[in-house]
């Protein structure tokens, strides 16, 4: 059986200031650093066999930086990195504050942004990208048994939206930078086990 857990990348200064960062490479400041330390020292309990763990991330900087601090502090290989695994497009709201958006397009969850990527291509986009992780970490390394994968937060909610059957994450709820939730992994799909160090039964 494999878990798969899926980090939030460390803070940015675009999430200090709330603007919608979507596809936009926007690095981490120092804040989302140290938030990437504390992800891998929390996270490094879990492990009953570092060897038989691999970690990946999006291709955007933000998590590719907070892959590559958990990977060097836990002495892994270089992740590898995905496009499949990058945030939602969010089109001309991409720079835009949260405010300025419910001014411009309304409600966040009904709203039809230009150029933005709707939430089922994106949670589509979001499954096959794990299947190829999985597929690409057995292949390389047959007894993995443990996938961390660095992404961001609406493919995360998306995500777990869908394996929740809508109950989970909470519609105001944010989920925080360096959170992680996992799940165990099939090629049927995944079952949540773990929400933020919360044990889960759905």
């Amino acid at each position: 059986m494999i878990h798969l857990t899926l980090i939030r990348h460390g803070e940015t200064d675009w999430n200090r200031a709330r603007l919608i960062q979507g596809s936009t490479d926007i690095p981490l400041n120092d804040t989302g650093r140290e938030q990437a330390r504390q992800t891998a020292d929390r996270l490094s309990g879990v492990l009953d066999d570092p060897a038989a763990a691999r970690i990946v991330s999006s291709d955007l900087s933000r998590a590719r930086e907070t892959a590559q601090i958990i990977a060097d502090q836990w002495g892994s290989p270089a992740p590898l990195a995905y496009p499949a695994l990058r945030e939602r497009a969010y089109g001309d709201a991409e720079g835009v504050t949260i405010e300025d958006f419910a001014a411009r397009w309304g409600d966040w969850y009904t709203s039809e942004v230009p150029g933005a990527e709707s939430r089922e291509l994106l949670r589509l986009r979001a499954f096959e990208g794990f299947d190829t992780v999985v597929t690409d970490a057995l292949r390389s390394q047959p007894d993995v048994t443990h996938i961390f994968v660095v992404t961001h937060g609406a493919l995360i909610r998306s995500v777990i939206h869908h394996v929740s059957d809508g109950r989970l994450p909470a519609r105001q709820e944010r989920l925080a930078n360096g959170s992680d939730y996992t799940f165990h992994y099939s090629p049927d799909g995944l079952t949540l086990i773990d929400y933020a160090g919360t044990t889960v039964s759905l």
